[in-house]
């Protein structure tokens, strides 16, 4: 079992996004001890690019402020250094495939692996161009995290056999963003990938609310929330810290109450 698959062992696991360097890479580091703190189970990291395809209006303008900011690779990587300090909370690299290529695909992936980095997700890499990063993540101990889309039913089982870590759901046809709802039927996806694997299923893209996120949880093994975070990173800024850990506390209490507290991934700080 990979380190992200025990992030689902002991209930439903709650994931947050953060776009590195939005207000500051000083800033994110802190809001991913407040994350831990509040229970989140795993966080992505959002590496900004300058052409986010899969993001909507909220995380486009995070990444424009993260790399007028100066954010970039290299100094993302410090950062992780930096949290791999403190805290072993499963931690997954979210960004686009060009963004490895110009850095040097195993050249990224190595470095992702000697600081701690436990997973990649590249939303605009096609099932069938795969090949291009898995062998090089499977030789680093990287998972290379598939998605499924409400569009690729027949398309499911083969993308199930062959996942990684978790399969990320995605909930809604477009972009992220803040969803005043959700029709997909989510149930019926998460059975046809169950039918293939026993790697967890988390949905995400447009969850946004407590409601929203039980709901989603009656099926998935885990909730991703990226968009609604950054809302209220772009609100607050520097001062975003105890608001977004109110927030991730709050999605955390709808999809699993409280019980046996576990300390594996609790930041020492």
């Amino acid at each position: 079992m990979s380190k992200i698959q025990k992030a689902f062992v002991n209930g439903k696991a709650f994931i947050s996004f953060l776009t590195c360097g939005d207000p500051s890479l000083d800033v994110t580091e802190q809001l991913v001890y407040a994350m831990v703190e509040a229970g989140a189970d795993l966080i992505e990291l959002g590496i900004p690019f300058s052409d986010p395809t899969a993001e909507g209006p909220v995380i486009q303008a995070a990444n424009m402020r993260a790399l007028a900011a100066g954010t970039t690779t290299d100094r993302i990587f410090e950062l992780v250094q930096r949290i791999r300090e403190k805290t072993d909370i499963p931690l997954v690299f979210m960004t686009y495939a060009n963004v490895i290529f110009s850095y040097g695909a195993e050249r990224f992936i190595k470095t992702a692996a000697t600081i701690g980095m436990d997973g990649l997700i590249l939303p605009d890499l096609p099932f069938e161009e795969k090949e291009e990063f898995d062998p090089l993540c499977k030789q680093h101990g990287i998972d290379l995290i598939s998605l499924i889309a409400p569009t690729s039913r027949d398309r499911v089982a083969m993308i199930a056999r062959e996942a990684s870590g978790f399969v990320y759901c995605v909930s809604s046809l477009g972009v992220t963003g803040v969803r005043s709802q959700i029709n997909t039927d989510i149930g019926s996806m998460i059975e046809l990938v169950k039918a293939q694997t026993n790697v967890p299923c988390a949905v995400g893209f447009g969850i946004s609310t407590p409601e929203q996120a039980a709901d989603m949880a009656r099926d998935a093994d885990g909730v991703i929330v990226g968009s609604a975070i950054m809302k209220i990173i772009a609100q607050y800024g520097e001062g975003s810290v105890p608001y977004v850990a109110d927030y991730v506390r709050s999605m955390k209490a709808a999809i699993r109450p409280v019980q046996g507290e576990t300390t594996s991934s609790k930041a020492t700080l």
